[in-house]
């Protein structure tokens, strides 16, 4: 080891040649062609996304349950030419629900620095 060494401890891990290919293809769209500097930099400063978001799951059953209520709307508006105060209050009360669950998924992510 070189007395000047700042670096002594050495980290191996394998990958497969997929993930091998991957990770050259970003080190050329950031320009660099030094795997070492780039996995380096990668550890210390990259960002891990975890998208498990509970939020995402109620999201997606509101909007089945909105879009199922608005086709069961169409269909009996063309058949009976008439729609229900109740039924539109339902799809604007599931549409806010969705609105207030995007905005919160969106301040998470917000926050993913």
């Amino acid at each position: 080891m070189a007395a000047n060494r700042t670096r002594d401890v050495q980290l191996n891990f394998r990958v497969s040649p997929h993930e091998l290919e991957l990770i050259e293809k970003k080190m050329s769209q950031v320009g660099t062609k030094n795997r070492e500097a780039y996995l380096r930099k990668m550890a210390i400063d990259g960002i891990v996304v975890n998208l498990e978001i509970p939020e995402l799951k109620e999201l997606l059953s509101l909007m089945r349950y909105t879009s199922n209520n608005i086709n069961q709307l169409t269909r009996r508006v063309h058949e009976t030419g008439r729609i229900y105060d109740a039924d539109l209050e339902d799809i604007l009360q599931k549409q806010d629900a969705l609105w207030d669950g995007l905005k919160e998924i969106l301040t998470q992510l917000g926050k993913i620095s």
